[in-house]
């Protein structure tokens, strides 16, 4: 039986981008790679505010740094303000990652010096926002920067969650509990995606030399 996941995740806007290195391997007709919310999903093994929130300030930050072309996939740099061990830095990390291509030391090495896609992802970076995405080609840059808090969940969904650490929840309860939490997050990547107050992009300068952590 095939994968069931509630059926808005089909609706969520993909994320096109070029892989120069999926064309070279014959992986990818043109290198044309396309990420959808159900891949970050899989990645993160849930969905939640956290997994959009990564999904969506990836796919902005693109927007604002390719205007009129295609995303190259490997050719990003990503500087997160959080420590990699803090919260759920680390989701967000692994998230943006699967769709930019970056990693710290731990990714693909390269064919005779192209196609590298280590220390493009860093930690701990000095920024007023949640990440700081920049072109290497050209160096342009943007910030983005996430407020959950605007979309908050239903009464009843502050209701079975505060149930959780105290009374439990029964069998019926945690499948309502399920379907108010998926309506939170079907609410930010579908009725509120195009908010700019959700996800606020802003130019950046490019940032300082880094040191991989």
């Amino acid at each position: 039986m095939s994968m069931q996941y509630p059926a808005f995740f089909d609706k969520v806007q993909p994320i096109v981008l070029y892989d120069p290195l999926a064309e070279f391997l014959g992986a990818a007709t043109n290198g044309r790679v396309e990420y959808t919310y159900l891949d970050a999903v899989k990645l993160a093994g849930h969905s939640c505010p956290t997994v959009a929130g990564a999904y969506l300030m990836t796919m902005k930050a693109l927007q604002a740094l390719y205007p009129a072309a295609t995303p190259e996939r490997g050719a990003v740099r990503v500087r997160l303000r959080g420590d990699m061990e803090f919260g759920v830095t680390g989701v967000i990390a692994n998230v943006v990652g699967l769709i930019t291509g970056a990693t710290q030391t731990n990714g693909f090495r390269g064919i005779a010096g192209r196609f590298d896609r280590r220390d493009l992802l860093f930690f701990d970076a000095c920024i007023d926002a949640d990440i700081h995405f920049e072109r290497i080609d050209s160096a342009s840059a943007v910030t983005v920067a996430y407020r959950a808090d605007l979309v908050p969940g239903s009464a009843r969904l502050k209701v079975l969650a505060g149930k959780l650490g105290t009374l439990g929840l029964s069998a019926e309860e945690q499948r309502e509990f399920g379907v108010e939490w998926q309506a939170r997050v079907e609410q930010i990547l579908i009725e509120e995606a195009d908010n700019p107050a959700l996800a606020v992009v802003k130019a950046a300068s490019p940032a300082v030399a880094d040191t991989p952590n």
